[in-house]
């Protein structure tokens, strides 16, 4: 049984995620602000974190860089706030979702199954290596070198990188990105590709050029 915790100080919020988290077979504890939700992580496994962005005490983000240098715990980010510059800044201290209030719980459960099971599973990892110019890709030991240099990305940010190259000069659409990578479609949202390829490119440097946009389709990753 996997086990969550749902961090906001909205308790209405809280009963309704736990309601529907139990419904679905969660293990479920509650937090109403970031510093009780840092306590709880020290003295407790989570396969999962919902994390309200704005709290008392401390703050959603705040808490989640915190959390981050104690344990490697996956984090949905809840949030009023649907502006781009809000999600960029959640993917970038290393948050797996971002979904804006008022949300469908259904919805959420279904974010929840899928990473919970990408970050239990396996089956993204692969052997295979390749090398683009100055561009070193190791999918297993998930690693990515710029001219020698060990680029610092997120978790998103490599998965989407490796789809690419795996499917190299191959056409992606939006909708197949968010199904293959995010591992949903019907709910998804086409600006979350379109923030993550943007955070890939700015992590990539000048081997970006690798990433083609495709004009009212997707991307692709064009290489020899």
């Amino acid at each position: 049984m996997s086990k969550i915790l749902i961090v906001d100080d909205e308790v209405n919020i809280r009963l309704v995620v736990k309601e529907y988290a139990e419904f679905e077979g969660y293990d479920v504890d509650e937090a109403e602000n970031g510093m009780q939700a840092i306590d709880m992580v020290k003295n407790n496994d989570y396969d999962l974190i919902i994390m309200d962005v704005m709290m008392p005490k401390l703050d959603g983000y705040s808490a989640c860089k915190e959390i981050k240098k104690i344990k490697s715990i996956p984090v949905i980010m809840l949030s009023a706030r649907g502006e781009e510059y809000d999600k960029l800044f959640g993917f970038e201290i290393g948050i797996d979702d971002y979904v804006v209030k008022p949300f469908s719980p259904k919805e959420l459960m279904a974010r929840i199954k899928v990473v919970i099971k990408r970050n239990t599973g396996t089956n993204d990892k692969s052997s295979d290596r390749f090398k683009f110019e100055g561009l070193e890709i190791d999918m297993a030991g998930r690693e990515v070198y710029v001219n020698g240099e060990r680029a610092s990305m997120t978790p998103k940010e490599y998965d989407l990188l490796f789809f690419l190259v795996k499917n190299k000069n191959l056409a992606m659409s939006r909708d197949k990105l968010l199904e293959s990578v995010w591992g949903y479609d019907f709910f998804g949202d086409d600006r979350t590709v379109d923030t993550h390829i943007k955070m890939l490119r700015n992590s990539l440097g000048e081997y970006r050029k690798f990433i083609v946009t495709l004009r009212g389709m997707g991307y692709k990753f064009e290489a020899e």
